[in-house]
């Protein structure tokens, strides 16, 4: 079932089996609020199960590109698109959150980040990524990083 989040009041649901979740749902939360704020664009998410084609473009994305494959089970997917942007998020168990922006039109500005929330360790598989720092009032400290898309897709 779909759910939406909501940036007032912060919940884990969908994320409980994560051993970061009240971070990773504020790491969900300001994800919520940047999007509300900047495209008046409610954010909701659906359960991994019900998110395998948004999961696998993703995953798809990130092991051409850069040959990487996430370790964490994902927990929460969504895909929406805002003025020309097609926007797609994973949510996993480890507290990564990784998402894809792909511009439709021109210019073309397609980019996947890697945020990770308080209490994660870098996962191997982006160790080779530096990561700059961010404070959030609903996630406490952001790890983020991104490389930028060279293909379609």
């Amino acid at each position: 079932m779909a759910y939406t989040v909501d940036f007032n009041t912060v919940s884990t649901v969908g994320l409980e089996s994560s051993p970061v979740a009240a971070a990773l749902a504020g790491l969900r939360a300001n994800e919520a609020r940047y999007f509300k704020n900047k495209y008046d664009h409610v954010f909701t998410v659906e359960p991994a199960a019900k998110a395998r084609k948004i999961i696998e473009r993703v995953h798809r994305i990130l092991e051409e590109e850069r040959g990487i494959v996430i370790a964490s089970p994902p927990l929460e997917a969504t895909s929406f698109k805002v003025e020309d942007i097609q926007w797609s998020y994973v949510f996993y168990e480890s507290g990564l959150s990784i998402n894809v922006l792909y511009q439709l039109e021109e210019p073309k500005k397609r980019a996947v980040g890697f945020k990770l929330c308080d209490g994660m360790e870098v996962p191997a598989e982006l160790a080779s990524f530096k990561f700059a720092r961010q404070k959030s009032k609903l996630a406490g400290t952001i790890r983020g990083s991104y490389f930028v898309i060279k293909g379609e897709y």
